[in-house]
């Protein structure tokens, strides 16, 4: 088996469907298999599957076990030389697939790599992006991560810190050395803690523009959503914890306090002086502060 691609589907019906369209189209030569793992879709989702694409290989979770568990239960049952994360939002171009698994064939020490990804527009989307460390952290609540060239994500090959895990190739023989996802987490920085632990162990990380993968959820333009962005402090917080212990992660949690609280009083000012959409961004950043008590990492996923 060349290949195993594993997505993980909650309530994205239509977007699966295309994505599997484009994954069956593109496969090619390859001698691959299709894992959907349906974290308790409520969306019909199951039903699709069974009437267009009766050949994926499908585990129907009663609920939303998360990112992290889900592809777990793929990745423990994949039989691929090579593996693919891949999100349901994405679509498949051309020959990425085989061009990959060749790439990966041809570059032993690669434990995980990163193809081309794009936005919707066509544009290339900064997929390989740099460890969230507490420097990083410190300079976004400064305003000053925009310089940082490696905060907007690498577009040109080489060695990475963290792949996307919307479209992540990793290496069978790698992860079965490392380890699965760390189920810890739920919905953010699975990705990020699994790129660590194969750099950590010998393998690399690497982005390499092999083909293409379009990313509908990676754009400019998301919708706020403030319980995403309590997870997403969560997450980032947890992944602090393990790698750098409780003050590590104690230093991480304040200084997204700090930012978020930044946020929601400066929007709130902007407000006062009915500055457009600044209303908005202000209740944004209330909730997550409303919430962030609860983005302290317990000990086991929520």
């Amino acid at each position: 088996m060349d290949l195993s691609i594993v997505i993980v589907n909650w309530n994205t019906r239509d977007l699966l469907r295309d994505c599997l369209t484009s994954v069956y189209a593109g496969l090619g030569r390859l001698h691959a298999e299709v894992w959907v793992v349906d974290n308790g879709s409520a969306d019909g989702s199951q039903a699709m599957l069974g009437a267009q694409y009766p050949s994926v290989r499908l585990i129907a979770n009663p609920d939303n076990r998360g990112f992290a568990a889900a592809n777990n239960q793929a990745l423990a049952q994949a039989a691929g030389r090579h593996i693919l994360l891949l999100n349901t939002d994405t679509i498949v171009h051309g020959r990425v697939l085989p061009d990959a698994v060749d790439w990966l064939d041809a570059h032993n020490g690669v434990g995980i790599l990163g193809p081309r990804i794009l936005n919707r527009d066509g544009t290339v989307q900064g997929s390989a992006q740099a460890f969230p460390s507490l420097r990083r952290l410190a300079r976004q609540t400064l305003g000053l991560h925009k310089a940082d060239a490696a905060n907007r994500g690498v577009t040109e090959s080489g060695a990475a810190e963290v792949i996307s895990g919307c479209a992540m190739f990793v290496r069978g023989t790698a992860m079965a050395r490392v380890g699965l996802l760390d189920e810890a987490f739920f919905f953010y920085g699975e990705e990020t803690d699994w790129c660590r632990r194969f750099a950590c162990a010998g393998w690399g990380v690497v982005y390499a523009p092999v083909g293409e993968i379009t990313h509908f959820g990676g754009g400019s333009v998301r919708r706020l959503n403030h319980r995403r962005d309590v997870m997403l402090t969560e997450g980032t917080v947890r992944l602090h914890r393990k790698h750098f212990g409780f003050v590590g992660g104690l230093a991480c949690y304040l200084l997204l306090a700090v930012f978020n609280a930044s946020r929601a009083f400066g929007w709130a000012g902007m407000a006062l002086l009915r500055r457009p959409g600044s209303a908005e961004r202000a209740r944004h950043f209330g909730g997550v502060m409303a919430d962030f008590a609860s983005a302290w990492p317990r000990a086991a996923a929520r």
